[in-house]
């Protein structure tokens, strides 16, 4: 990638730095063989994995449970025309210990929307990518 005064890529670092400053990111998979995006809130476990809170029934966990998905978040500001976009990339799992789900039950995310039964959904960071336009 060529980097230039208008852009510069992030390492890693401070891709999960920024990730971490917001609360909503968009997790990218395949649904019917077609692309499919959808906003969630989210937060980052110690080890840098991205984690999701849901509805065990949901249509995300049956599109997304055991194959690689990617998350993308972001902050810009079109006034300034600066911000940044860091993407993880990596394969997305449901938390089934017991013990790992009671501890993210305390102290990982809450879903946003009314979840039945929630489950917690793991994005292994096996790639993260990021590069940010203009200054912050």
């Amino acid at each position: 990638m060529v980097q230039n005064d208008a852009f510069r890529v992030l390492d890693r670092l401070e891709c999960l730095r920024l990730l971490a400053k917001v609360p909503v990111g968009r997790v990218v998979y395949t649904l019917r063989a077609l692309p499919a995006v959808l906003p969630v809130n989210f937060a980052l476990d110690s080890d840098d994995a991205v984690l999701l809170c849901t509805s065990a029934g949901s249509d995300l966990v049956r599109a997304i449970d055991g194959v690689v998905v990617a998350f993308e978040g972001d902050e810009f500001d079109p006034a300034t025309r600066s911000g940044w976009s860091v993407v993880v990339t990596g394969r997305a799992d449901v938390v089934t210990d017991p013990a790992e789900h009671e501890r993210l039950s305390r102290s990982g995310p809450a879903s946003w929307m009314p979840a039945r039964n929630e489950v917690f959904v793991r994005i292994a960071p096996e790639m993260v990518t990021g590069r940010e336009l203009g200054t912050r």
